[in-house]
């Protein structure tokens, strides 16, 4: 995958960055200020850690589906986000500006 262009959008909360390849725009989000992320296999905490997101990560959003309900910065959500192949992030954690879905649901 190769970007042609990232361009900073301003929302007014610093928290979205546009990446665009082709016709289509990738987004990027922040994760909450100070926070070192789990990402994990599955949809819910009790799946395994698969890395740690180190604080001040963005993270690209490709689906979101619904998993284990978990109390963050950004409230209290069961809404989970796929940032890569089996890689998944509570969105609790990650400042996308609405408290439900933004991105087509996981099949």
């Amino acid at each position: 995958m190769s970007v042609d262009r990232v361009e900073e959008v301003d929302g007014g909360d610093g928290g979205e960055t546009v990446a665009t390849m082709g016709a289509s725009a990738l987004r990027y989000y922040s994760v909450a200020p100070g926070v070192r992320l789990n990402v994990r296999s599955g949809p819910g905490t009790g799946y395994t850690v698969v890395r740690v997101l180190p604080e001040g990560a963005r993270v690209a959003i490709f689906c979101q589906t619904p998993g284990t309900t978990v109390s963050g910065p950004y409230g209290t959500s069961n809404i989970w986000d796929n940032i890569d192949n089996g890689e998944y992030v509570s969105d609790s954690y990650v400042n996308t500006g609405s408290d439900g879905y933004i991105r087509p649901r996981c099949s």
